[in-house]
């Protein structure tokens, strides 16, 4: 029942942003981008390119690029990685693998994954696991 009522307290939240509103909770009352936003949150691990949202939105590339930064404050494919990035801490905290948090994650390859991870967080995804597991100690 909590779970409804919030929801619900969020849309009604969400519905009265002025129109044009910027950032995450913006970018939802704009039909391509909420479509876009829940796209990338349910498949996160789906080889997207911009292209390839943009057509699964019905918008041009250039256009839904230009309103996606303009309200969400990033372009898609950052926002994609730090989405992704979020998801593997999850999953390297629950003692995935480096294979398994890469599949599930979009990435082609641990080596792949590793790169961005490290990019991303500024430790190697072995090391961030590593560290995680100390502290719990």
């Amino acid at each position: 029942m909590a779970d409804v009522i919030f929801v619900q307290v969020l849309r009604a939240f969400i519905e009265s942003l002025p129109e044009g509103s910027e950032g995450f909770l913006g970018a939802l009352r704009e039909k391509h981008m909420a479509a876009a936003l829940g796209l990338m949150h349910q498949r996160p691990e789906e080889p997207w390119t911009v292209a390839r949202l943009a057509e699964e939105v019905g918008l041009s590339r250039s256009a839904f690029a230009a309103r996606f930064a303009e309200l969400v404050g990033e372009p898609p494919l950052a926002y994609l990685t730090r989405l992704r990035m979020q998801r593997a801490t999850v999953l390297l905290r629950e003692g995935a693998t480096l294979s398994k948090a890469s599949q599930m994650t979009g990435y082609a390859s641990e080596a792949s994954f590793s790169y961005a991870f490290r990019q991303w967080a500024g430790i190697a995804p072995g090391a961030y696991r590593r560290r995680l597991r100390t502290e719990q100690q």
